[in-house]
């Protein structure tokens, strides 16, 4: 009788388990499904040996091991050494110095836009033990040590300084810097957001020599955002934002010499309505690369310029008749050429040229885009690189060598594989993921050997086994006009094929971007899977001018953001509607951002085919967004009128028959306020009733503390009452 009840016990426990229900507070607030990854395995420069934080008896200290048997070999640091003034500095936030002999630390972190953090920055010397701060006047930004150790050169009040770590002499290299005019070495608003890069100085190979780029921002027009603080008047926060259009800063390139404490200003050419997106010295300490990129962005060019005279030679000019994008793929072998990225050939490949310009060989060739360069291994003439050779929703990670011969892939699970290598290429950790199973971490010789498993996220997958969880499929459908696109669902758990559901369409569709992949996702991946447990399927499909597929599915949305990507929206709309288990009367769309901009667009252009729509922090019309990212893809507002009022929702909001939904985050400094603002004038003015929340000092991700469940609280909500 005993084990009767035991037995009944048990079965009522795996029931009970294997039914637990997602919450948004599981999401949002605990975030139960978030996966682990490899943080803290940082490989030392002889590709050998790595370190890591160790705890013991509440101790922490940074300890060496060797990666090939993964043996303790002793420690570096103790954190109870690392002491400034009595006051003990975070040892989990260090970085080496190149020879490897200092550790730079820091505290007091504050972000300035996205990608600019300002701390309070410390030197510590593992020999002599002692801390020194970079710094007392101000934080810092981007502090850089010189290739020797011996200096560190960093941004404080916009400009650059440079700091004996021999005799602790700060020297000036600009004083012209002021807020909202002249930024050195530190990239604006718009150069960060859509270059994805901020700080804008680099040192030569001998420590010599130190360029950088000036921003002049005097002419650039200035935006307002209120921020709420329970004060009696809310503080204004104003800074430089060039919208479509609109002047831009005036970028020069400077060198620095270190001995004579002289700067002289590079040749760039007289044209000054330019983009300078890239510098970095070349292998040659006395010759600086610089990357120039007109305004329309079509035509870019390499010049290398003399560190001494700042005379610059044009060596490689590449030109479009729509856009070239910027990487970081620029990559010098010795002083005899370089490799780059180009799209010269519909898809984008790998060229290897000499140091002249001249074209030796396209490295990679097929119908399919190499996403990332990884590397090049000079000891071998190997290249390393992601690509979607095996579709555009999965990457997988390939080598190859300089002449293009002799490719092998090293990626060998289907899904997302990504890769860094260590130093000298002798190891490299690979993660892979697929569209319903969390991440794993793999430490493997450059033969492929496993060393090590450095996270399988076993806990995490044992978790979500106590969930009724739908998985995401892929499938493919072509439209009317006979184009194929690429698509996720996910159906509600119980799915009954005679039964006919709602849908939740999700996408972004921004150029050059995915959202089908096969890849995990944990918090899309989790709340889709709580609209199923609601009763709804999940449908994502990418759109023309998303990634993966080459150059002309790419950019055949030049001219005409949203025309294209709308219609392949409403395309999918009809064709779910035609699915037996569909409610083709109950579709609904949410996108955030560009996704946003869609959703606005699919309830005024597709009123027809959604029910619903819900817009995060949307554009509701390009002349609103900065002018890098729209004229890249628009050109300016006077040259493409049409292009941009026929693909503006805010002037087809008279077409809107469901429901809409609209949120915003008050400080978003990306996508202003004015864009959700503007359109709800529009929507008023027709007497056109719709939802609106604004999340008050939230920027474009609009979150922390219990503001996303909060945010997802009123998606789900609404989706429950409107769809």
């Amino acid at each position: 009788m005993k084990s009767k009840i035991t037995a009944a016990f048990l079965i009522l426990v795996f029931f009970t388990t294997a039914q637990q229900k997602i919450t948004l507070n599981d999401i949002w607030v605990k975030y139960a499904f978030y996966p682990k990854s490899a943080a803290g395995f940082n490989v030392l420069s002889d590709g050998l040996n790595y370190v890591d934080v160790e705890e013991q008896n509440g101790q922490s200290t940074l300890c060496k091991y060797e990666l090939k048997t993964q043996k303790k070999i002793g420690s570096i640091v103790n954190a109870n050494d690392i002491v400034f003034k009595e006051k003990k500095i975070d040892i989990s936030t260090y970085q080496f110095s190149p020879d490897e002999k200092k550790l730079l630390l820091y505290e007091d972190v504050e972000m300035v836009y996205r990608r600019s953090p300002k701390a309070n920055y410390y030197v510590y010397d593992i020999t002599s033990k002692t801390t020194v701060q970079i710094s007392d006047k101000g934080k810092q930004l981007f502090p850089s040590f010189s290739p020797d150790g011996n200096k560190i050169a960093y941004v404080r009040d916009n400009n650059i300084y440079i700091k004996s770590l021999i005799n602790n002499e700060e020297i000036a290299v600009t004083n012209d810097g002021e807020l909202n005019k002249i930024k050195n070495g530190w990239g604006d608003w718009v150069y960060e957001e859509e270059f994805s890069k901020a700080d804008y100085f680099d040192w030569s190979s001998d420590s010599r020599y130190l360029s950088y780029v000036k921003f002049d921002e005097s002419n650039v027009k200035e935006y307002s955002m209120d921020i709420y603080k329970g004060k009696l008047y809310p503080e204004k926060y104003t800074f430089k934002y060039p919208k479509a259009g609109e002047d831009n800063s005036i970028v020069s390139v400077h060198i620095y010499d270190v001995q004579t404490k002289n700067t002289i200003k590079a040749d760039v050419g007289s044209n000054t309505d330019i983009y300078i997106p890239r510098i970095q010295f070349t292998n040659n300490p006395l010759v600086l690369c610089v990357q120039r990129l007109n305004r329309l962005q079509n035509k870019w060019d390499i010049l290398f310029v003399d560190a001494v005279s700042g005379k610059s030679t044009q060596v490689h000019s590449e030109e479009s008749k729509t856009y070239i994008d910027i990487t970081d793929d620029l990559t010098f072998v010795g002083n005899k050429g370089f490799i780059i990225s180009s799209e010269a050939d519909n898809y984008n490949h790998l060229y290897y040229y000499d140091i002249t310009g001249k074209l030796i060989t396209q490295i990679t060739k097929g119908n399919w885009d190499v996403t990332e360069f990884k590397g090049f291994d000079e000891a071998t003439n190997t290249l390393y690189y992601m690509s979607t050779e095996n579709g555009s929703i999965n990457r997988d990670i390939f080598s190859i060598k300089l002449t293009g011969k002799n490719k092998k892939q090293i990626s060998n699970n289907p899904g997302f594989n990504n890769c860094d290598f260590t130093t000298g290429y002798k190891y490299y950790i690979i993660s892979h993921s697929d569209a319903n199973t969390p991440a794993s971490y793999e430490l493997r010789d450059i033969n492929g050997k496993l060393i090590k498993v450095l996270e399988d996220n076993k806990e995490l997958k044992e978790k979500l086994k106590q969930y009724k969880l739908s998985q995401r499929t892929f499938f493919k459908f072509k439209t009317t006009e006979g184009i194929e696109l690429n698509g996720w669902m996910m159906k509600p758990q119980n799915f009954d094929s005679t039964k006919k559901y709602p849908v939740y369409m999700y996408a972004y569709n921004g150029p050059g971007s995915n959202e089908v992949n096969n890849a995990f996702d944990p918090f899309e991946y989790m709340w889709h899977n709580l609209l199923n447990q609601e009763g709804y399927m999940v449908v994502c499909v990418d759109g023309r001018g998303t990634l993966g597929r080459g150059r002309e599915f790419k950019h055949c949305t030049y001219l005409q953001l949203g025309k294209y990507e709308t219609i392949d929206q409403i395309e999918v709309a009809k064709y779910l509607g035609g699915l037996p288990y569909v409610d083709k009367n109950r579709i609904g769309f949410q996108g955030w951002s560009f996704g946003g901009f869609m959703a606005c667009n699919l309830i005024t252009k597709g009123a027809d085919y959604f029910k619903m729509a819900i817009a995060v922090a949307p554009v509701t019309n390009w002349k609103f967004y900065d002018n890098i990212y729209t004229e890249r893809f628009m050109r300016k507002p006077e040259d493409n009128k049409s292009g941009y009022e026929d693909n503006s929702p805010i002037n087809h909001v008279k077409k809107i028959k469901g429901k809409f939904l609209l949120i915003h985050g008050s400080a978003d400094d990306n996508v202003h306020l004015q864009n959700s603002m503007e359109l709800s004038a529009e929507l008023v003015k027709n007497n056109i009733p719709y939802d609106f929340m604004v999340y008050p000092n939230k920027n474009h991700g609009i979150s922390g503390g219990l503001t996303r469940i909060h945010l997802f609280t009123k998606i789900l909500n609404f989706v429950k009452e409107n769809l």
